[in-house]
């Protein structure tokens, strides 16, 4: 299955061109530092692209400030990953293992020499890339989370980490090696995240943790952008990519994760381009990587809680701490939502068993249970076929007697052969048990009630609009999905009927709920919002 970036033990190592060389001289200053010298600390911004001319420059262990890995960085080498496109913080300190001589060269002008140079760009950023692909895999991060299967809070700073595929190394807290029992001392034996050397985190939430590594941008500087993307599914991050190639300045605010809720799909196998399938996460992540290459600035996690339109014409989004962004043009990308099932102590137990995503990390509480999913849907269909490989048996929970109508085809024929998946038609599911956590569900049948003991409850049902925050200034249907094009007398399709809000992907009313028809309408959207942008100048 593809991945996020490229191998870095396989990536072949290929020095910069000296043409690029000399341009990042001419935006940068030559600095020699003395052997010690800290070059980057946990939490710090990356705010200085740094290239090696001599010496060596190494990572460190946040705790023990000893050398973490063998090898190094050297002459024609260069520091950061992808979180430098953004303006995030070092997830590790890095210092100077001898007198080190460097180009230091300050990040907004070493993005715009990039922006110039096409070829310089698309080798910095395949490192990048490949550096932060490998520090995701190896887990090497100052991050470290505590009970996450103890704990619903801990446990969503986990998914937010996982989901954004931040580097964080996580803590079963009843292992016994040496290094989980140093790491609960820390955390004085509870659930917790820690940061840095040893600041742990209180009432840890996605947000706390999103500050301290650089990704909650500073977007209180009463700025105007030219564009607000609201929502990082597929359309939105599609968009984010082609304003950013426009020249259109665009912030996108996610309240969660990059990916929307193709983000919680493990594998999305008929996407045109990716014959072995690749993740939900993953296929927006690289959307995610092309938009910062153009320009395009990321906020995360800050969900919008109204929007507001100005007498002047803008439009101000006010977040969920009270900052406001302003915009000239919004567009509206926020998706769909699961629905709620109207069970006694759903809410209680939703991170203690009950769970909305079937990633990587929800797998592994799976382990040695029997998992329940609950949908007749692609996305419950891949859950489905993904937990499958962790868990004892998955059952999966339809309403209907079929999932012709609802499900690709391969999909459930496979579902359909695999002896570890067992498919309970005209079946719902009525009752929850357990008391901290889950322990079991009822299953209602044609032939009467049944419990089935499990610990892991997936809920893939339903499309509730993400659109209360619109404030009315929209029009939407009955249902709440934002109405566009003819039925607002509109001659686009994704103009909504205010001037100013588009709208695409799963929230727009009539669209098609696929990921590939996503990603059309946040391209093709770009070029009217771009016309309206210039219609207003002139």
């Amino acid at each position: 299955m593809e991945q996020l970036g490229q191998d870095l033990e396989t990536l072949r190592r290929v020095p910069l061109a000296d043409a690029h060389v000399d341009a990042i001289c001419e935006i940068g200053t030559e600095r020699t530092y003395p052997k010690g010298h800290i070059f980057a600390e946990v939490g710090e911004p990356m705010d200085t692209f740094t290239y090696v001319l001599d010496g060596e420059i190494e990572v460190i262990d946040a705790y023990t400030r000893e050398r973490m890995f063998e090898h190094s960085l050297g002459p024609t080498q260069f520091m950061g990953e992808i979180a430098f496109m953004n303006g995030g913080n070092w997830f590790l300190p890095m210092r100077a293992a001898k007198e080190t001589r460097v180009i230091e060269a300050p990040r907004e002008a070493m993005l715009e020499l990039m922006s110039r140079v096409p070829e310089l760009s698309d080798h910095i950023i395949t490192v990048f890339a490949a550096r932060r692909q490998r520090q995701f895999e190896l887990k090497n991060s100052s991050v470290k989370v505590i009970g996450a299967d103890r704990d619903p809070a801990v446990q969503k700073v986990e998914g937010f980490l996982s989901r954004n595929r931040i580097p964080f190394q996580s803590f079963d807290m009843d292992a016994s090696d040496e290094e989980t029992a140093h790491v609960c001392d820390l955390s004085g034996h509870q659930p917790s995240v820690i940061v840095g050397r040893d600041q742990r985190l209180d009432d840890p939430t996605p947000r706390k943790v999103a500050q301290h590594l650089g990704l909650d941008l500073d977007i209180c500087s009463k700025r105007t952008f030219d564009l607000l993307i609201v929502g990082g599914g597929p359309a939105g991050v599609a968009a984010a990519v082609y304003a950013g190639a426009e020249g259109i300045e665009a912030l996108l605010i996610e309240d969660m994760a990059i990916g929307g809720q193709a983000g919680t799909s493990s594998r999305i196998e008929n996407y045109m381009g990716f014959p072995t399938g690749i993740s939900g996460t993953d296929l927006t992540y690289r959307g995610q990587i092309q938009a910062l290459k153009f320009g395009t600035r990321f906020a995360m996690p800050r969900r919008v809680e109204k929007l507001e339109r100005r007498s002047d014409g803008t439009f101000c989004a006010v977040l969920d701490d009270g900052d406001e962004i302003c915009a000239r043009a919004v567009l509206v990308s926020t998706g769909v939502q699961y629905s709620r099932l109207p069970l006694d102590r759903l809410e209680e137990l939703e991170g203690a068993g009950v769970f909305y995503a079937a990633t990587e990390m929800e797998a592994r509480f799976c382990k040695k249970t029997e998992a329940v999913v609950i949908g007749g849907g692609n996305s419950a269909g891949q859950a489905a076929m993904y937990l499958s490989r962790s868990a004892a048996h998955v059952h999966l929970v339809v309403r209907s007697g079929s999932l012709a109508a609802s499900m690709s085809s391969y999909l459930s024929s496979r579902l359909e052969a695999d002896p570890r998946v067992t498919i309970h038609y005209n079946t719902s599911v009525t009752e929850l048990h357990g008391e901290d956590r889950l322990e079991a569900v009822t299953f209602k049948t044609p032939d009467g009630e049944t419990r089935q003991e499990t610990r892991a409850l997936f809920i893939m049902i339903g499309a509730a609009p993400n659109t209360a925050w619109l404030s009315g200034l929209v029009d939407t249907d009955e249902r709440g999905f934002v109405l566009t094009g003819a039925d607002v007398g509109r001659p686009s399709p994704f103009e909504t009927g205010t001037d100013g809000v588009f709208a695409v992907g799963d929230v727009r009313a009539g669209s098609v709920k696929r990921v590939a028809s996503a990603v059309g309408e946040g391209s093709v959207v770009v070029s009217e919002i771009w016309s309206y942008l210039d219609d207003l100048e002139s």
